[in-house]
């Protein structure tokens, strides 16, 4: 079956510098001051610094002038909002860049493939002309998990030719039967998935990301698994901007819910939303599936398509701002 993505964005949106990664709650409304300025010269707008749009499902971030160490942390920034949404990838356009970025600059642009390394799902390119970035990007050791090209019709090719994970999604509202809803659909996926040993884990881990949401959230409660190559993502997502906290329970051997999802993820962590919210994710080892020919499993040849179950259906404070899944329409 032909994978079922949805666009991230259905128009252009412009990610100014000021946006914050966790917006804090709304604070009492204070006038605004403006300072003096000569007669009839105008108040400057705001610079924008990072432009977005879409490519077949792809999100394209332009970025124009000079590559200094603030464009390259706006274009992190939005970089992590744009990964919340789960595009079918993020392509970096440097296009517009003048020559004679900075190594600081360049070593922060490389840091964004510590995403692909977490989750290889998302694939993230850099579309640069200039060849001594293209080569300063490969040399880095997390450059070397971005997808560098030339141009953007090279960026967005590659993009579109990576494997296509296997993705399952389900919309819960904010209850207390949500987490048990949760962990029946995490078995069942995985269940027709043929990875069973990960059940138990898995469970543990999707119960830990939603403990949180159940509380925070005061909107629907958005869940996906994501199998592709030898890695399973688990996501939750709410509208909530508040950090989940480690607390103590009586099921966790370590001591808190923190260092029960750390010893079981190879990876684990929280993306900032557009509309305020996050995405709390974590990731881990997955093996291949075995043969399945049953309805709803997939092969090991074609494991990285869309599965042909329903398509319709990151936490603690602390923990880094990293590499998601995006509200599914009910």
């Amino acid at each position: 079956m032909a994978p079922q993505s949805r666009t991230p964005h259905d128009s252009s949106v412009d990610l100014l510098h000021d946006v914050a990664l966790l917006p804090p709650r709304p604070a009492a409304y204070v006038p605004p001051t403006f300072p003096d300025q000569p007669a009839g010269r105008p108040i400057a707008a705001p610079k924008v610094r990072v432009r977005t749009h879409v490519m077949r499902q792809v999100v394209v971030l332009e970025v124009a002038g000079r590559l200094s160490a603030a464009v390259v942390e706006d274009l992190d920034r939005a970089t992590q909002l744009a990964l919340a949404e789960g595009p079918r990838g993020v392509v970096c356009d440097l296009s517009g860049v003048l020559a004679g970025a900075t190594l600081g600059a360049v070593a922060v642009l490389a840091a964004a493939g510590r995403h692909v390394r977490d989750w290889s799902g998302i694939p993230v390119a850099v579309a640069c002309p200039d060849p001594r970035v293209r080569a300063a990007l490969a040399a880095h050791p997390l450059g070397g998990h971005l997808i560098v090209t030339e141009s953007v019709f090279c960026a967005v090719s590659a993009v579109l030719a990576t494997p296509i994970p296997a993705v399952e999604r389900l919309r819960l509202a904010p209850h207390p039967t949500a987490k048990s809803a949760s962990r029946e659909f995490v078995t069942r996926t995985l269940t027709d998935w043929g990875l069973d040993p990960l059940i138990l884990s898995a469970d543990l881990v999707i119960s830990e990301l939603m403990s949180s949401s159940t509380i925070q959230a005061t909107t629907g409660i958005d869940v996906s698994v994501a199998w592709d190559l030898r890695a399973l993502r688990l996501t939750v997502r709410d509208n909530s901007p508040d950090l989940p906290r480690a607390q103590s329970t009586h099921f966790d051997m370590y001591g808190s819910r923190v260092t029960a999802v750390a010893g079981i993820s190879r990876a684990f962590g929280v993306l900032p939303t557009a509309d305020g919210g996050k995405v709390v994710w974590a990731v881990l080892n997955a093996a291949r599936p075995r043969l399945l020919t049953g309805r709803g499993r997939p092969e090991p040849a074609t494991a990285h398509q869309e599965s042909p179950k329903s398509t319709d259906a990151p936490g603690p404070a602390g923990l880094p701002l990293f590499a998601v899944a995006s509200p599914i329409p009910t």
